[in-house]
């Protein structure tokens, strides 16, 4: 029950969530893109990318010197994008 309850924790702060609805309708999305999109700085998708990726939640896929991220697929995923893409 504690890992369950860091993860939702972690997935429950807003900007993080908005985060993970722009990667779960794209499969995979650098920073740079996360940030236009959602007109955050790059420095501060960074910072939610790298706590997201602890998790387990995000899996780092380098592109040359971009750094883009895609979803982890295990169940917790999956049940969090059929929940949270109803909500946006």
């Amino acid at each position: 029950m504690n890992g369950l309850a860091k993860m939702l924790r972690t997935v429950g702060d807003e900007s993080r969530l908005k985060i993970l609805c722009v990667i779960f309708g794209d499969r995979k999305v650098c920073v740079s893109e996360i940030a236009a999109r959602l007109g955050m700085s790059v420095a501060i998708v960074s910072h939610h990318l790298r706590v997201l990726a602890g998790e387990g939640l995000l899996e780092p896929v380098r592109e040359g010197k971009r750094i883009c991220y895609a979803v982890s697929e295990n169940a917790f995923t999956r049940d969090l994008r059929r929940f949270i893409c109803k909500y946006k």
